[in-house]
């Protein structure tokens, strides 16, 4: 019974075959580049936003710790040396490609300073917290001060590099896309280095692809997680997308549902967080279906433009009836067969 109390007890995030740390500064890399990307078109407000949202998690960070052991010991859940293991950069930089770059720096200071020490520390530290706190530090923002987000686009705005969308769609559509009979529309490719007002997270997207590559690769995350999450969110665009906004079954646009309204950064870096998600795949996919479908019915239906962010923090606040479901269905009955052979 003890092994079966340790697994009831232990974190989700004990599934990966990543350390924490090499989990989190792969995030991090993963969101600076697409952080620098977006400052290319903007001035360098994009990392001056980073920069600030950075500093004021590292801050919270030391003072939480110098707190702990002012008091004499971490029974409260923090640890001394929690710098080095990157989840304050990491929910730093997650925080600020949430944003958009107009968003004053300050807000993003304040944004990251309630991410760690409410959302993260006030709940016992990494893996305790109810929701992501990059995503905790978004919504303190969002409805705090949302005048800040009135000049965001509503996903319909376009704007790219000048030339650029029409070349490469050109290239593709003679070289590749000819030999199926299909054809790229216009378009797509200026969303992958979009330079008009919006999240940062959209407009350093192509950097962002690049970088979930990369954390896949490297098998920091479940890489299952986000794919399921994008195919069921596709085929919940393609069937009811453009039907959701008065348009015919069938006819809704997956790729321009991908490339705005923060869909990749929440695919890859809230959904598929270990730190707030189940202990079970069972769990997780149950966790996945709902986030797909509650992004597209906020989205599509609800009109909110970054409504997947929304989705993934409902998900999060059921996450404790999720394993509570996990503890009586998937182990409840083992403990039993254990005890009734004298385990």
């Amino acid at each position: 019974m003890r092994e079966l109390d340790s697994k009831l007890n232990q974190k989700p995030q004990v599934n990966l075959s990543r350390p924490t740390a090499v989990r989190m500064w792969l995030v991090c890399f993963c969101a600076l580049a697409a952080v620098i990307q977006s400052s290319l078109t903007d001035r360098g407000s994009s990392v001056e936003i980073a920069l600030v949202a950075f500093g004021s998690a590292v801050f919270a960070e030391l003072l939480v710790s110098y707190r702990a052991r002012a008091q004499g010991g971490t029974g409260s859940g923090v640890h001394h040396n929690r710098i080095a293991d990157g989840s304050a950069a990491a929910s730093a930089l997650i925080l600020a490609l949430l944003l958009p770059n107009t968003i004053h720096p300050v807000y993003a200071g304040f944004g990251a300073a309630f991410a760690m020490a409410v959302i993260k520390y006030s709940f016992g530290g990494l893996g305790s917290n109810w929701v992501n706190p990059a995503l905790g530090g978004w919504l303190f923002i969002r409805f705090s001060w949302p005048a800040a987000f009135e000049n965001v686009p509503d996903g319909l705005a376009s704007g790219g590099w000048p030339g650029l969308d029409t070349a490469v769609s050109s290239f593709l559509n003679s070289r590749i896309f000819s030999l199926t009979g299909s054809e790229l529309p216009g378009g797509y490719i200026d969303r992958l280095f979009f330079t008009v007002p919006g999240i940062i997270a959209d407009r350093g997207l192509c950097a962002l692809l690049f970088g979930t590559i990369l954390v896949t690769a490297s098998q920091a995350n479940r890489s299952w997680i986000p794919a399921a999450y994008l195919g069921l969110y596709a085929l919940l665009i393609r069937v009811f997308g453009a039907f959701a906004e008065g348009g015919a079954l069938g006819e809704g646009d997956i790729l321009f549902g991908f490339f705005s309204g923060g869909t990749i950064a929440t695919a890859f870096l809230l959904a598929a967080d270990p730190a707030t998600g189940a202990k079970s795949d069972a769990g997780m996919l149950a966790a996945v279906i709902m986030g797909a479908v509650f992004s597209f019915v906020f989205r599509y239906v609800g009109g909110e433009v970054y409504g997947a962010f929304f989705a993934i923090a409902l998900v999060n606040a059921l996450m404790p009836l999720i394993r509570s479901i996990e503890n009586r269905k998937l182990y409840f009955w083992a403990g039993d067969n254990r005890e009734g052979k004298g385990l």
